[in-house]
């Protein structure tokens, strides 16, 4: 089985090692995917802004990298994603599964089907993010003895910069629990091309206004490198012990 890790802000390689990626051409763009193999399992990796985080979130190529990822025949796909939080009971450091999402970004490519010969189909996203993928990481978080959230609203913002203390107050009126810029349209996007998808999103950070001083990228990049290691560990060991088949309404 082969499964597909997206990995976000401070996560640009699987292993301490670096591995050669190969670039596989879409319709939509060329993704780099390095191929990690675990046992009788291949992973699939992108380094979602690139391996020197050297793309913004609002220039990803979030379709190239899911159909990338479908093309080489992944069943599921397991993302991280750097966030702020809302919520003063979900602090730095934590991780959080979130379970809905509100969409305010503006300017990308939200879906694969665009018309002409893509056609036109509206995809339903009423549980968009994989409940098996989800328990699973759950389990394989606190069988390590490390709290999880599993379940929150995550807000994802245009960016490329920080939210105001009045959109973080809107999003909060709203229900959200963090905010990040690069969770939508990739969760869309893998359930367009029928994969499972989950996210472990790590709060790097309370949001605009909720903390007490300005935020600056610097102390996302240091508490996601504090974290690393853990979250790697994770990534590994969900993909290793995942069964082969499962039922969810994903595909």
């Amino acid at each position: 089985m082969r499964i597909g890790i997206i990995g976000g802000t401070g996560v640009y390689q699987l292993g301490d090692s670096a591995v050669a990626p190969v670039a596989v051409e879409t319709p939509y763009g060329t993704a780099l995917l390095a191929r990690v193999s675990l046992g009788d399992r291949e992973l699939l990796f992108v380094p979602r802004h690139g391996s020197h985080h050297q793309i913004p979130p609002h220039r990803v190529n979030y379709r190239a990298n899911v159909m990338a990822l479908k093309q080489e025949g992944c069943r599921c796909v397991l993302a991280t994603n750097a966030v702020g939080s809302i919520r003063r009971d979900l602090p730095p450091g934590h991780l959080v599964l979130p379970d809905q999402f509100l969409d305010f970004t503006r300017a990308r490519p939200l879906t694969f089907y665009d018309g002409e010969d893509s056609g036109v189909r509206h995809v339903d996203v009423t549980e968009p993010y994989c409940p098996v993928l989800r328990d699973k990481t759950v389990q394989v978080v606190t069988g390590k003895g490390e709290p999880i959230e599993n379940g929150a609203v995550y807000v994802c913002t245009e960016g490329p910069r920080f939210e105001t203390p009045a959109e973080i107050h809107m999003f909060k009126q709203l229900g959200g629990d963090l905010v990040g810029m690069t969770g939508v349209p990739e969760v869309v996007l893998a359930r367009e091309a029928g994969l499972c998808y989950a996210t472990i999103c790590v709060v790097t950070n309370y949001a605009a206004g909720i903390a007490d001083q300005p935020l600056t990228g610097g102390e996302v990049g240091e508490l996601m490198s504090r974290r690393l290691p853990f979250l790697r560990e994770v990534l590994v060991e969900v993909a290793r012990t995942l069964e082969e088949d499962w039922e969810c309404s994903c595909p």
